[in-house]
């Protein structure tokens, strides 16, 4: 697992995002940057999304940990771009750490 230094990345103690959302692309994305095929679900003939995304209760397969304690994500130098938009702070960010109960990081806010 190939992940930020948590004490850079608020992310790190998180992972409500990972937890919150359908995760899709486009398909050739997961060839190009090399994201393992277990990663991925196919949604149609254009699109994947990562494993376990689309559901009522998503949770990325590839996420690891506790959401709001300390988590990584097992792809993360191959994740999709959908994961590389969402930045800490961000309305996605904060509706997902709303949704699983966690404030707004105060460091975030």
């Amino acid at each position: 697992m190939s992940n930020p230094d948590s004490s850079s990345n608020p992310c790190q103690a998180c992972g409500a995002c990972c937890a919150s959302f359908r995760v899709s692309f486009y398909w050739a994305e997961a060839e190009a940057r090399g994201l393992p095929a277990e990663f991925t679900e196919q949604l149609n003939p254009w699109m994947n999304c990562m494993a376990s995304t689309n559901r009522r209760a998503p949770r990325c397969v590839a996420l690891a940990g506790t959401i709001g304690a300390e988590v990584g994500c097992r792809a993360y130098d191959q994740r999709p771009e959908p994961c590389r938009e969402v930045q800490p702070g961000d309305g996605q960010c904060l509706k997902a750490r709303a949704r699983h109960g966690l404030p707004a990081h105060p460091s975030l806010a």
